[in-house]
């Protein structure tokens, strides 16, 4: 039954395959992709809750013995991971029917964004940390070919930046396996968690974390390292930067998080540095959104500013500051996907995705402006939305462990936060279209049949129905999270079901 761990990977190999073979038929593959990501859906679900019922799981792939075999692990953690992933992807299938032009999915668009979500499915359930980096490889890979779908110049100059800041990292990322390979003998997570705190160079371990740290952090976006993710995530259609706004650089926390509690756990040294690079992170962030004039920018600087919260909140070291950090994790996935499709909607309805060209939309459109309002409001931690529960956590972590500096970046970046929708609330929802705009800005978006515009509307209810769930019935995803920071903390249950015949 464990066997039910690979559904995921396999299924969308599967399904990446089918949509090759029908590379001219865009209404199929279409097609193809929204009943695929419903199945996926359902199948992480499915997964999820068997974990949830019967705890971790893991297999041994070509029944090798871990540590010598490819090992992967369904605990609690990583099936919400790819629950959460499996619910992007079904929302930018959706979204992706009408979102992503004819001429762009016969150049592969579908098999690709497929093909991703396998690669994302597979970092969350390895056991093993060179397989880790294979997945990256993958999600590389993909999305590299998303980026830069369609040729335009700001794309490929976007995807440069992109491919070269990420490669650099998975030099990182590799040097750092074969350090800690040469130091420890093995890769495998659940045993590289018995032997690192037996080892006397304590200043070795240290090097090898902050190794680690560097390759995660570049794929995170954190500080000093982000400078990739403005200048890539604004180029390709709004589909393709829903993907990696909400779960690309997830990924890079998830890593963090992942390895730090089971192979670099707080104890063996200090978590000080981590929490000066969060805080830092936190105020490149929320000024870097505040001067943006372009939207799909603010948003990309609101993902390095709310990487920053979670970063900032790991290094806190507790178990409450943890739950915090995970719950805020779930939440900022869900919101921020949804952000970069509203943002894709506003462009076809004002032609611009410039704040100083935007307006009308309360007065023209109130009903979706006030769909848009749920990720935005959202997003600032409005009470009783999901953004503000997770604060209570981080707040509570920085204050009980007296993390003054991170508890102060946090409140500054929660309040730069609110500055930064506010303004964009402003020029895009509440003023009048400005002076001289043609009436036509509302035409095109207008001239879709009723079933074209639900088709781009209905993905972003459905996520926003996602993150009124979280908030609305917070202590739901309090308790998940919480039971997913004691695994974390209290791995031994992860280390004896890994070795377990």
């Amino acid at each position: 039954m464990n066997a039910i761990i690979t559904y995921p990977l396999i299924f969308q190999a599967i399904v990446s395959i089918v949509l090759l073979f029908l590379w001219q038929n865009v209404k199929a593959q279409r097609m193809v992709s929204i009943i695929g990501s419903a199945i996926g859906l359902s199948i992480s679900v499915v997964l999820f809750n068997q974990v949830w019922q019967k705890g971790t799981i893991a297999i041994q792939m070509g029944n090798w013995e871990a540590p010598f075999g490819i090992t992967l692990v369904a605990d609690t953690f990583a099936v919400t991971m790819v629950v959460l992933a499996h619910i992007v992807a079904m929302a930018v299938s959706l979204f992706s029917t009408k979102g992503i032009v004819a001429s762009r999915v016969k150049f592969g668009y579908f098999p690709i964004m497929h093909l991703m979500i396998m690669g994302l499915s597979g970092a969350f359930l390895t056991g093993d940390i060179f397989n880790l980096y294979v997945w990256f490889e993958v999600i590389i890979i993909s999305s590299f070919v998303l980026l830069t779908i369609g040729g335009k110049k700001a794309q490929i100059e976007g995807a440069v930046k992109y491919f070269t800041l990420n490669m650099l990292a998975s030099i990182i990322f590799l040097t750092a396996i074969a350090l800690l390979y040469g130091t420890t003998g093995t890769l495998n997570m659940a045993e590289l968690a018995t032997i690192i705190p037996e080892i006397e160079d304590r200043g070795l371990v240290k090097i090898i974390a902050l190794i680690f740290f560097l390759a995660f952090g570049v794929k995170a976006g954190v500080f000093p390292m982000y400078v990739w993710l403005p200048a890539a995530y604004h180029t390709p259609p709004a589909a393709v930067s829903s993907l990696f706004g909400g779960l690309l650089t997830k990924l890079g926390v998830y890593a963090i998080i992942r390895v730090f509690t089971m192979v670099f756990p707080v104890g063996l040294f200090t978590y000080e540095w981590i929490g000066i690079v969060g805080v830092l992170t936190i105020l490149s962030g929320a000024l870097g959104a505040f001067v943006q004039k372009d939207i799909v920018k603010v948003f990309s600087y609101l993902i390095i500013c709310h990487i920053g919260f979670m970063i900032a909140g790991f290094s806190i070291g507790t178990q409450l500051a943890l739950t915090g950090v995970l719950f805020y994790m779930f939440h900022d996935i869900i919101v921020k996907s949804n952000l970069f499709l509203v943002s894709g909607v506003l462009h076809r309805i004002t032609g611009s995705t410039k704040l100083a060209s935007m307006g009308g939309i309360m007065e023209n459109k109130t009903t979706l402006a006030i769909l848009f309002a749920i990720p935005l409001f959202s997003l600032v931690g409005i009470p009783p939305l999901s953004g503000f529960w997770p604060k209570i956590s981080l707040f509570g972590g920085a204050i009980v462990s007296q993390k003054w500096y991170v508890l102060a970046a946090l409140i500054f970046g929660s309040f730069m936060t609110l500055l930064v929708v506010a303004k964009v609330w402003l020029a895009v929802f509440s003023k009048p279209l400005p002076v001289g705009s043609p009436k036509k800005l509302f035409k095109y978006f207008d001239d879709f049949n009723p079933s074209e515009k639900r088709i781009l509307v209905i993905p972003i209810l459905l996520l926003a129905i996602v993150s009124l769930y979280f908030g609305l019935f917070a202590e739901h995803i309090q308790q998940l999270s919480a039971r997913i920071a004691d695994e974390l903390i209290n791995n031994q249950t992860y280390i004896e079901t890994v070795f377990r015949k």
